[in-house]
């Protein structure tokens, strides 16, 4: 059995807020801005915490007000609690009957991938709704704005998150058929330096790796610079170009022979596509729940 939390220890709890505020902004005037209260009352809560603690937690530097050594070692606990008090708020809240669960991806990955297999969850959940939002350039998992996340990894995350490894980063170059066959019967990765290669302006450095692995230079940058993978793979199915795929999202395609991968050379980058969540998060039944979901449907990979 835990031990009893000594109450009588907790420092006045509403006067944190206006300590934090303050502590942040350097200006109990600000403070109460930010707060909706007067300047007097962020001047009465400090007053209250310091009298509480027995020790000055701001000195005044000209027109700023700084915190002390005390003042500073208390605002790294008080911060920590506070954020920690609203991301169990916001854990319990999304519990709630009919709020949706919020789902993080890049526009590929849902376009070519997630998205037409979210009805397959909902099927089987038909309690959970699921709310997908879809970014083009944001790669890290933004907690704030979603419970679970589909996302590129170059490493593992903090303990802190629940990761599930997905697929393998593994970069191929496909296009149609009509335009592998414009480099004849033996197709070299060198030949590819001679057709139209489209590239994505924030993964520019995935031709480099892999021209540099098959001992090439790549020099000449492309004509055509695209924002995502969907669009460069569009481009590569009207025949006008080569896409560089570093994923699962162009398998239906490849099966289907509306492309083809025109020369074997592959590079598999460290890291991995997978699901990622909060570990408090996983103890919610909606989230693990979707977190397995999606965890059956990848390919092993090791753990980075």
């Amino acid at each position: 059995m835990r031990n009893k939390i000594d109450l009588r220890k907790l420092p006045p709890l509403n006067a944190l807020k206006g300590f934090e505020a303050t502590t942040r902004r350097e200006s109990v005037r600000e403070a109460a801005e930010e707060l909706c209260l007067t300047h007097p009352a962020v001047s009465y809560q400090i007053q209250v915490l310091e009298q509480d603690l027995g020790v000055p937690l701001f000195s005044r530097t000209g027109r700023s007000l700084v915190p002390t050594a005390e003042g500073r070692l208390l605002y790294q606990h008080v911060r920590a609690a506070l954020e920690m008090l609203i991301e169990g708020a916001e854990t319990v809240r999304r519990t709630r009957a009919g709020t949706p669960l919020r789902v993080q991806t890049y526009v590929t990955a849902s376009i070519r991938w997630l998205a037409r297999k979210l009805p397959d969850f909902v099927a089987r959940h038909p309690d959970v709704r699921l709310q997908l939002s879809t970014c083009a350039f944001e790669w890290d998992f933004d907690e704030s704005s979603a419970d679970v996340g589909l996302v590129y990894c170059p490493e593992a995350p903090g303990p802190e998150y629940r990761w599930v490894p997905l697929f393998e980063y593994t970069l191929k170059p496909v296009c149609s058929p009509a335009l592998a066959a414009t480099l004849g019967p033996a197709p070299t990765a060198a030949k590819l330096l001679g057709l139209p290669l489209v590239e994505i302006y924030s993964e520019q450095h995935n031709w480099d790796i892999w021209f540099e692995a098959a001992q090439l230079q790549y020099l000449t940058r492309p004509a055509i610079v695209v924002d995502t993978l969907a669009v460069a793979l569009e481009i590569a199915l009207e025949g006008r170009g080569v896409a560089l795929v570093n994923g699962p999202y162009a398998e239906d395609d490849l099966a289907a022979g509306r492309l083809v991968q025109p020369v074997q050379h592959q590079v598999t980058c460290p890291g991995a596509w997978g699901a990622i969540c909060r570990e408090d998060a996983y103890a919610t039944e909606r989230v693990k729940a979707f977190m397995d979901w999606l965890g059956g449907l990848g390919t092993p990979v090791p753990q980075v």
